[in-house]
């Protein structure tokens, strides 16, 4: 009989020879018959009646384990659960030597089948049989981990199909397919805006829908392909259309094609003034912006006007114009209307639609001046300070005009106090602002020329702004350096400026600017 491994429970077969076994066991039955019974030792020095021939034992397989010590371990159909017999006291019942030896004989006659025996201890022990291999339903890790092995199989080879799919669609777009893209001729010129964060797709959008490429594609393959695009600037560039995509990204990358890109420096006037000794002239705000809103068109130039201009500016739709709702009442009441706009276009970098009209291009500018100035605080810091924002704004003109910028926040000390005790400021620069020609020094005529900026003919602030204040002076207007300054002048050519409390120290710094020539007239 041949048995699976790990089937067969019970002693192992007896393969002597028939003659042999039976000496063996009649030896073993007379052994037995003169031997006195001992009591059962501890489990680990006895393997006791779980002996059987040939040294096989259950004990010797199993020992160490918990299958024989927890009765949950195990299944007791296979392993049934030991139920003591009803005389069972903890002592052996005494048998006779017959009935031991007539057990032994049948056990062993069997030539190792299963029977039910009593051992040493008188319990009955279940006869051993064949145990059906174990199924097991849930999976074992092995198996798990083949499972999640196949299913991530499966992914990565989705995931390389699309990668490999994508990378031919592309390639096949690149070099097979080819994108609509014009021929030219160059048609009309298209003015088109770079958003400042604006990608090549995004610009490529802007080109199809004015109608300079044929394809956004088109365009963002010349795009990724030309260094130039990374060295461009937020703006509006000239661009003609009907370009094939390569000349189109030439054009756009090209500097001398940029349009409507301003720069306003500090103390600039809407106006142009001349100087009186060297008839130099300073072109005024509305001259910057005729000038870089020019761009060739096939040949013919386009430009707004310094007269549309100054005509649209002194305009009465102050809506139109962008004036916030803080400077609107003063505005309004600004004795010329061309200079209701002064100090409402901010010094700095700008940039505009040349292809506007005047009036919305003074309202691009106009609007995205209040909201630099808003960011500044100017509504909160006016009422701290005592003025109105519009009044602070005035302020931060001639703070500009009058002074450096190491000595802002004493100059706009010096205006508070002089506003705060009724005295008149007696700028020159107010004199000047009225005037077609300038100087640093004045003369007594013109000081005495009354006019609505004049701050030696008349108290308090001049009637708007004098130039354009930078964000220094406006906010060295809104936190002044605390002092009790009321007179400063500039004693030399490098701007130096001393301040005093007193008309006496004022007349002595004033000395020394007469003896550096200063304060010299060019008139």
């Amino acid at each position: 009989m041949r048995f699976g491994s790990g089937v067969f429970d019970g002693p192992p077969p007896d393969r002597r020879h028939p003659e042999e076994s039976r000496a063996i066991r009649d030896r073993h039955a007379s052994q037995e018959a003169t031997q006195q019974w001992h009591a059962p030792r501890e489990f680990a020095d006895d393997p006791g009646d779980d002996v059987y021939d040939g040294g096989y034992s259950y004990a010797a397989r199993d020992r160490g384990t918990e299958r024989y010590h927890d009765p949950d371990a195990y299944d007791t159909d296979t392993f049934p659960a030991y139920v003591p017999d009803s005389d069972d006291t903890g002592d052996p019942p005494p048998r006779d030597v017959e009935e031991r030896a007539a057990d032994v004989a049948t056990a062993t006659s069997a030539g190792g089948s299963a029977v039910a025996s009593r051992g040493r201890t008188g319990r009955t022990k279940a006869a051993p049989k064949s145990v059906p291999a174990a199924t097991n339903t849930t999976p074992s890790a092995g198996a798990k981990r083949k499972r999640r092995g196949r299913i991530v199989g499966v992914l990565a080879a989705v995931v390389m199909l699309a990668v490999f799919a994508g990378g031919g669609y592309f390639a096949y777009q690149r070099y097979f397919y080819e994108l609509p893209d014009f021929d030219g001729p160059a048609g009309p010129v298209a003015i088109v805006e770079v958003h400042s964060g604006d990608t090549a797709a995004q610009i490529a959008g802007e080109l199809t829908a004015k109608g300079v490429v044929a394809s956004a594609d088109g365009f963002y393959n010349a795009a990724v392909q030309n260094p130039g695009m990374n060295a461009m600037h937020p703006g509006f560039y000239a661009v003609p259309t009907n370009l094939p995509a390569v000349d189109a990204v030439a054009e756009l990358v090209d500097p001398d094609n940029r349009v409507g890109a301003l720069v306003v420096s500090e103390g600039r006037q809407l106006h142009d003034i001349s100087d009186v000794n060297t008839g130099a002239v300073r072109k005024g705000i509305f001259t910057l912006i005729s000038e870089a809103s020019c761009y060739d068109d096939a040949g013919t130039t386009h430009c707004i006007t310094y007269d549309e201009l100054a005509q649209a500016a002194a305009g009465p739709d102050l809506d139109a114009l962008g004036v916030p709702d803080w400077a609107r009442d003063a505005v309004s009441t600004v004795p010329d209307p061309g200079r209701q706009l002064e100090g409402l276009i901010a010094a700095g970098s700008w940039n505009f639609d040349p292809s506007a009209s005047a009036t919305e291009v003074l309202n691009t500018l106009v609007t995205g001046s209040s909201a630099r100035y808003t960011d500044t605080g100017i509504t909160a810091a006016a009422q701290k300070v005592g003025l109105t924002p519009y009044e602070l704004l005035v302020a931060a003109s001639l703070v500009e005009r009058e002074a450096l910028p190491p000595d802002f926040t004493r100059v706009a000390r010096v205006i508070l106090n002089r506003l705060a005790i009724g005295q008149m400021l007696q700028f020159d620069s107010t004199v000047n602002y009225a005037l077609d020609e300038t100087e640093l020094a004045t003369t007594d005529e013109d000081r005495a020329r009354v006019t609505p900026w004049n701050t030696y003919a008349s108290p308090g602030l001049p009637a708007t702004p004098i130039s354009s204040p930078s964000i220094g002076a406006l906010e060295s207007v809104e936190n002044p350096e605390p002092g009790s300054w009321l007179y400063f002048v500039t004693i030399d050519d490098r701007g130096t400026t001393l301040f005093a409390d007193t008309y006496e120290e004022h007349l002595v710094n004033t000395e020394l600017a007469l003896a550096n020539g200063i304060l010299n007239s060019g008139r």
